[in-house]
C-alpha cells in the first residue's frame, strides 16, 4: 500500500511528466541533463509534435485528478503548481498560439540553435552528437514550417513586425567568413579530423536556415499583412495567466504600472543631479553613455563580469544566504549573433554538469559602458537568476524535478531577480551615483513594461497624468517614444523590446508585479516574526520553496 500511495503522489506524478516530456523533447533532456548521450534528435514543432506534448499534459491532469493528495504542505504546493500549470498551457495550446508563434526571442528556431549551445564539446563523442544533430536541422525546420503552414490555413498568424524582425535576425544567423555562418562558426573548436564532416552539417544547417528565412518573405509575410500587433483582451488575459501564475484586473494594474512610474521618475530626477548637476535622467545617462566609466573590448567584458559574480557570490555567502559549492559557479558569456537585444540566463542542468551562464548580446559594440551593466548582472547572474534556480535545482530530490525545471512560472524568476537588484542597494552595493541611476533605470525599464505590454495590447489611452500624448491611444510608434524619452536604454534595445512585448504578449508585466509579490511575503515575514525574523534564513527557506505562480508565492512567504 505505501508503494501505491507512492507512486501516486502528486510529487511522482510530477516527476514522471518531466521525464515523459524530456523524452518528447531533446532540448529539455540536453537543459536538465536528462538525456541519453546516444541521443542525437532535435525538438519536434511540428503540428503533431505539438499535439504530443499536449496529450502527456492532459494524461498527467487525469492522473492527478485520479490521485489521493497527502496532508503534507509539500506535497500540496506541488499538486497545485501542476494543475495550474498544465491548465494554462493547455489553454495556450487550444487557442493555437503554437501556429502563430513567431517572435524576436525565443522562438523555436531559436530554441533549435540553443540546443548546440547547451550540448558539451569537450571530446569526439560529443562532436559526433552535434555531428548528428546538424545533419537533422533540415527536417526540423522543415517541421516548424509545416507547423506555420497550418497556421496560414487556420488564420493565425503573427504580426508583420515580428516577421520582419525575425528575418533580420535569421540573417545574422548566415553572415560569417565560414560556411555556414553561425554554425560554421559555432563548430571551428572541433578536432581537425572531424571538420569536413561538421562543416557538411554546418552549412546545411544554414541552407534550412536561409530557406525559411526566404519563405517568411515571399509567403508568410504577404499572407500576415492585415494581422494586428495587439493581442486584444481575451488572448492577453490568457497569457497572463501562463506567464504570471495569476489571474489580473488589468486596468488596476495599468494604473498600478503608471503609479510606479512616476514614483521612479522623481526618484531618477535627483540621482541625475549627483551624476552631473543640472542635468536631466536623460542627459546624465547619455552622458554616462559616452563619456562615464567603460570597459573596452568583448572579452574584457567577459571578464569583467565574470568577477563581478565572482565577488558577489564571495561578499553574500555566509552573510545574506548560504549557498552549496555546486552554486558558487556561474560562468558569463557572450550571446550568439541573432540574439535578441536584451542578456539573458541559463540555467544548470540537473547535476551542474553544465553551470548557470549569463549571456551578454554585443549588438556590433565594443565598447561597453558600466552604470547600467552593474545592476543587470545582480539580477541576470549573483544574487538573481543564479541562486534561485542553482538552489531549486540543489533541492531538486526534496521537492520534485517538476518544481524546480518546466514549472517555473516567469514571474516567480523575474520577479526574484528584480528582488535581487534591490536587495543589492538596499546592502549598498549600489551607492555610486551612476550605477545606482543604472538599477533605478532598470526598475524603470520594469515599470515601463507594465504600462507598455498592458496599453498596447488592450489598445488604452495614455492616462491624462500621462506627461506625454495624455488621452491618446498607446500604439507602437508613440510607445517606442514614451519608452525613449523616459527610459536610458540604446536606440536597438528600444526597438527590440517593443517588438518583444508585442510578440509576447503578457511575459514582460512579470517582472515588476513578481517583484512586488516577494516584497510582499517579506513584509509579512517581517511584520511576523518580529525581531526573531532572520533574513538569510528567510531567503535560503523562499529559495528552496521550489516553483509558484502569484497566486500562491505572496502567501506561502509570509509563512516562512
Amino acid at each position: 500500500m505505501a508503494s501505491m500511495v507512492a507512486e501516486t503522489s502528486p510529487r511522482m506524478i510530477a516527476d514522471r511528466y518531466v521525464e515523459s516530456i524530456a523524452q518528447l523533447d531533446p532540448l529539455i533532456a540536453v537543459s536538465l541533463g536528462l538525456g541519453d548521450p546516444a541521443d542525437d534528435r532535435l525538438p519536434d514543432y511540428s503540428p503533431a509534435g505539438y499535439d504530443a506534448t499536449a496529450g502527456q499534459a492532459r494524461k498527467t491532469l487525469a492522473e492527478l485528478d485520479a490521485a489521493e493528495v497527502a496532508d503534507d504542505p509539500g506535497e500540496q504546493r506541488c499538486a497545485s503548481l501542476l494543475r495550474e500549470r498544465l491548465t494554462a498551457e493547455l489553454a495556450v495550446h487550444d487557442a493555437g498560439e503554437h501556429f502563430r508563434s513567431i517572435r524576436n526571442i525565443m522562438s523555436p528556431l531559436d530554441e533549435l540553435r540553443s540546443i548546440f549551445m547547451t550540448l558539451p564539446t569537450e571530446t569526439r563523442e560529443d562532436w559526433r552528437n552535434i555531428s548528428a544533430r546538424l545533419a537533422r536541422m533540415p527536417e526540423a525546420v522543415q517541421r516548424y514550417n509545416d507547423t506555420l503552414v497550418a497556421g496560414v490555413g487556420q488564420g493565425l498568424l503573427s504580426a508583420p513586425r515580428q516577421v520582419t524582425t525575425v528575418i533580420e535576425q535569421l540573417g545574422a544567423w548566415l553572415e560569417g567568413d565560414r560556411p555556414g555562418g553561425w554554425f560554421g562558426e559555432f563548430i571551428s573548436p572541433a578536432p581537425e579530423s572531424m571538420r569536413s564532416e561538421l562543416e557538411v552539417g554546418a552549412v546545411a544547417a544554414a541552407g534550412a536556415v536561409a530557406g525559411i528565412r526566404d519563405w517568411l518573405r515571399t509567403d508568410y509575410l504577404p499572407a500576415a499583412a492585415e494581422v494586428p500587433d495587439a493581442a486584444g483582451e481575451e488572448r492577453y488575459s490568457r497569457w497572463v495567466r501562463y506567464w504570471l501564475g495569476a489571474d489580473l484586473d488589468l486596468r488596476d494594474t495599468y494604473e498600478w504600472g503608471w503609479e510606479q512610474f512616476h514614483d521612479l521618475s522623481a526618484q531618477m530626477r535627483g540621482e541625475a543631479q549627483r551624476v552631473l548637476p543640472g542635468a536631466t535622467p536623460s542627459e546624465a545617462m547619455r552622458w554616462l553613455e559616452t563619456d562615464g566609466p567603460a570597459i573596452e573590448g568583448v572579452e574584457q567584458t567577459r571578464i569583467w563580469l565574470q568577477a563581478l559574480m565572482d565577488r558577489a557570490v564571495a561578499d553574500l555567502d555566509g552573510t545574506h544566504f548560504d549557498l552549496a559549492d555546486q552554486i558558487k559557479r556561474v560562468e558569463s558569456r557572450i550571446a550568439p549573433a541573432g540574439s535578441a537585444a536584451a542578456p539573458y540566463y541559463t540555467a544548470p542542468s540537473l547535476d551542474f554538469s553544465r553551470p548557470g551562464r549569463t549571456w551578454l548580446p554585443t549588438l556590433g559594440r565594443d565598447r561597453f559602458p558600466v552604470w547600467d551593466l552593474v545592476s543587470t548582472w545582480y539580477h541576470e547572474g549573483v544574487p538573481g537568476h543564479h541562486l534561485q534556480l542553482a538552489q531549486w535545482n540543489y533541492r531538486a530530490d526534496s521537492l520534485s524535478k517538476y518544481q524546480v525545471s518546466l514549472g517555473g512560472v516567469s514571474a516567480n524568476l523575474e520577479g526574484w531577480a528584480l528582488y535581487a537588484e534591490r536587495l543589492m542597494d538596499e546592502l549598498g552595493y549600489l551607492t555610486d551615483p551612476g550605477q545606482r541611476l543604472g538599477y533605478l533605470n532598470a526598475q524603470m525599464l520594469r515599470a515601463l513594461r507594465v504600462v507598455l505590454d498592458i496599453g498596447m495590447h488592450l489598445e488604452l489611452d495614455f492616462p491624462g497624468h500621462s506627461p506625454y500624448l495624455p488621452g491618446e491611444p498607446m500604439r507602437p510608434g508613440p510607445a517606442r517614444e514614451f519608452f525613449g524619452r523616459n527610459c536610458g536604454v540604446p536606440a536597438a534595445m528600444l526597438d527590440s523590446e517593443i517588438i518583444r512585448y508585442l510578440g509576447w504578449p503578457g511575459q514582460a508585466i512579470g517582472y515588476k508585479l513578481g517583484e512586488r509579490a516577494w516584497l510582499r511575503g517579506r513584509a509579512a515575514a517581517e511584520a511576523a516574526g518580529g525581531a526573531a525574523f532572520d533574513l538569510k534564513s528567510w531567503h535560503m527557506a523562499a529559495l528552496s520553496m521550489g516553483s509558484l505562480g502569484l497566486d500562491d508565492l505572496e502567501r506561502e512567504l509570509a509563512k516562512l
